[in-house]
């Protein structure tokens, strides 16, 4: 089925999301952030191959960079979105696999993007991006969140620094009108360009990892595909109860999905068993007190 076209913008802005590759973390620690930012930095300072300085390939008016996937509000300079958004994901994936000594992509093979075509929206877009660590139950404040540009528009980064053209934003609404825009969540219904995207896992790949190397000395968790089945079975189903998802796990293990698929189901028939016996015997002893 051939894809379907991208919606084009005709003010040139565009939400952009690009999220991880089977929705795998893309930061696994502090430097991943900085480069990711320094690659956003990169597209604003381009260079010929004589080193003569270039238009930027954008403008940001805001970005969020959660662990498996980011956000960004821009305006392109260029042709078209991906011309703008290609450079960004190459670069990156280019130091993500040499970092971690892995190869093929890093990013789901097409990111999505949305058109901004007014003044309503875009502040719709400054809330939704600025609040999804609050959403995702990351920071109890919009502000405690180190890896948005919502600190831009505080002030807690420096002007000459600042990715976005925050002064082009407070030409339409004033600080604190903005300010106390982004601090009143958004309503429950409201989602913007990813509201099929979601999957929710009770713990993430990090803390799904961190057991597996603290409970089974599993420093890799791709290798616990190669375990013997009855201790593979055995940490899935430990795994499973801590909350992991059914996907994620075969994600990160390379256990087929179908063989955690039935390890859950058994799992959950097991427990309703113990509950249905322990229901009986309740029941047992409540008819033995009836007069």
């Amino acid at each position: 089925m051939p894809r379907q076209a991208r919606k084009e913008s005709g003010t040139g802005i565009y939400h952009v999301m690009l999220r991880g590759i089977n929705r795998q973390d893309i930061f696994e620690d502090k430097e991943d952030y900085v480069r990711m930012l320094t690659c956003l930095q990169q597209m604003l300072e381009q260079y010929d191959e004589a080193g003569n300085h270039q238009p930027p390939l954008c403008t940001f008016y805001a970005y969020c960079l959660m662990s498996n996937h980011i956000h960004l509000l821009l305006k392109t300079n260029q042709k078209d979105i991906g011309s703008t958004i290609k450079p960004l994901a190459v670069t990156y994936a280019m130091y993500y696999n040499n970092k971690y000594s892995r190869s093929g992509h890093v990013f789901q093979d097409r990111f999505k993007s949305e058109p901004v075509n007014d003044m309503a929206y875009f502040m719709t877009l400054m809330r939704y991006i600025h609040q999804n660590p609050l959403k995702a139950g990351i920071v109890k404040n919009v502000g405690d969140y180190e890896w948005s540009s919502w600190s831009e528009y505080t002030g807690k980064v420096p002007e000459a620094v600042c990715l976005c053209a925050i002064n082009a934003v407070y030409k339409r609404i004033t600080t604190e009108d903005l300010k106390e825009l982004v601090d009143t969540p958004l309503d429950e219904d409201v989602s913007c360009l990813d509201i099929d995207e979601v999957v929710r896992v009770s713990i993430g790949d990090r803390d799904v990892r961190k057991y597996l190397q603290e409970r089974y000395g599993i420093a890799d968790s791709i290798k616990v595909q190669e375990l013997e089945k009855e201790k593979r079975n055995e940490i899935l189903l430990a795994c499973l109860s801590l909350g992991a998802g059914l996907r994620q796990l075969s994600r990160l293990t390379g256990v087929p999905y179908g063989v955690i698929h039935r390890l859950n189901k058994k799992m959950k028939k097991r427990i309703w068993g113990r509950f249905c016996d322990t229901s009986g015997e309740s029941r047992k002893a409540d008819q033995r007190t009836v007069p």
